[in-house]
């Protein structure tokens, strides 16, 4: 054997994971298809900016327990969110926004139902009633932005368990963003043993109970096989689904069948994501300091659905989103074109294009549905298949553990503490397979 367990991915719970079995002096080999650590966790610096700039993760939601603790160990902070909220009307106008939306109410009605409709088709209901029609709407819109979802394809319960039984509206940014907690992790690992290995990528996983070869490739090393007792998959659920019926992972023999219909019942989200640097924060003195204190504008028309500031820390960055169908209606854009499309639209909404377009200075972007080792931004649930994160996440054989925010329930899918989360559950499933009494603690405690 050339490890205990084999980590495929190095995100988060792939990180998650590998270090809470190096602490029990499990041997453990985390491959990782790019060339870099972090997953869907992506950062940058841009222009002239102090701070990087996150294109992947940005927000922890909620209490997050896991990354919470994570952040404390590190001697790290976090900021709540804040700033005021403006919504973008169908005329153009922009009005303050004290009401801090979300459809949970909206959704009750959800659970009455006989059995399981799309987004979509659930919210038709309202379309007739001129008092509902506003609020179905900006649920809608909820649903494509915060959700990365179609309606016409997302499970009107699961949004509804999750909204009602998930994380709370609170959010908070890391301070310096990701980036320093990231590090962190990544020297953790390295001083508990992990063998991480960047640049390689698992191809095949050849399987039976109790051991394990996956097959792998990577430009140094070329073709080769590790063997260990059991394998910890991590990766996005749309790389284990795969495009047009082939996935750059298979498992010989194949996954049984409930596993593979819980894939085929996650959807991954499409997003949009421009983050646009500025010389100056010009949005701050328009309209006579009116958006000085901006911290959300939210758009019901246009190709993007907000724009959000740093605040409450003041900086010169905007970060321009678009989630659902708007986000794959720019799908394939250049970096240019989107560039384009977010200053306009911010520009415009402030009366004040051409100011925006002088102001630039720099933008950056990174489409994850493109992005072979992602396939989509975040997991949703379709119509029909509320089960499925629990289905994904279920072991397979005592052999194959399953983690990543795909897997996650109770409403921490598609964010960093689930995938924090569900790398602690698989470690523990992963060690008690080994015959480890004592489980793994979880991660930051």
């Amino acid at each position: 054997m050339d490890a205990d367990v084999v980590v495929i991915g190095a995100g988060a719970a792939g990180l998650a994971a590998a270090l809470r079995l190096a602490e029990r002096s499990v041997r453990v080999i985390v491959l990782e298809a790019r060339d870099r650590a972090g997953g869907r966790v992506l950062w940058k610096n841009i222009g002239s900016v102090d701070v990087p700039v996150e294109l992947g993760a940005e927000f922890i939601h909620g209490a997050a327990p896991e990354t919470s603790a994570l952040l404390r160990e590190a001697g790290l902070e976090s900021v709540p969110t804040g700033g005021d909220s403006w919504t973008c009307t169908s005329d153009g106008a922009l009005r303050r926004d004290d009401d801090d939306f979300t459809p949970a109410e909206m959704f009750d009605a959800v659970r009455s139902l006989p059995e399981d409709e799309s987004v979509e088709a659930f919210l038709r209901r309202f379309e007739r009633d001129p008092k509902m029609r506003e609020p179905a709407l900006r649920a809608k819109t909820f649903v494509e932005g915060f959700e990365a979802a179609d309606p016409a394809l997302a499970s009107a319960r699961s949004i509804a368990d999750e909204i009602g039984t998930g994380v709370d509206s609170t959010s908070f940014r890391p301070v310096g963003s990701y980036a320093p907690l990231f590090e962190f992790l990544l020297a953790r690992c390295a001083r508990a043993g992990v063998d991480l290995r960047l640049g390689t990528a698992a191809e095949r996983v050849r399987w039976e109970r109790g051991s394990v070869a996956v097959d792998a490739r990577s430009e140094r090393a070329g073709a080769f096989a590790l063997r260990a007792r059991c394998a910890v998959i991590t990766v996005p659920a749309g790389v284990l689904r795969g495009r047009d019926g082939a996935a750059p992972l298979s498992f010989e023999p194949p996954l049984p069948p409930e596993k593979r219909a819980a894939l085929d019942g996650l959807e991954m989200g499409h997003v949009v994501r421009v983050v646009l640097a500025f010389r100056t924060p010009f949005w701050e003195a328009v309209a006579d300091g009116r958006y000085r204190d901006a911290g959300f504008f939210r758009c019901t028309e246009g190709p993007f659905v907000a724009f959000w500031t740093q605040l409450p820390l003041r900086g010169r960055t905007i970060v321009a989103w678009a989630g659902g169908p708007r986000a794959e209606a720019m799908g394939g854009l250049s970096l240019q074109a989107r560039t384009d499309r977010a200053c306009e639209q911010f520009g415009t909404m402030l009366g004040e294009r051409e100011l925006a377009r002088r102001e630039l200075e720099a933008a950056v972007t990174h489409d994850w549905s493109a992005d072979p080792f992602a396939c989509g931004a975040y997991s949703y649930v379709a119509t029909g298949a509320v089960g499925a994160r629990a289905a994904l996440a279920a072991p397979v054989g005592e052999t194959l553990f399953f983690a990543g925010e795909a897997t996650s329930s109770g409403g921490q899918g598609g964010t960093v503490n689930g995938a924090f989360e569900t790398g602690t559950r698989a470690a523990r499933e992963a060690a008690r397979a080994l015959g480890l009494a004592a489980a793994p603690r979880p991660i930051g405690r």
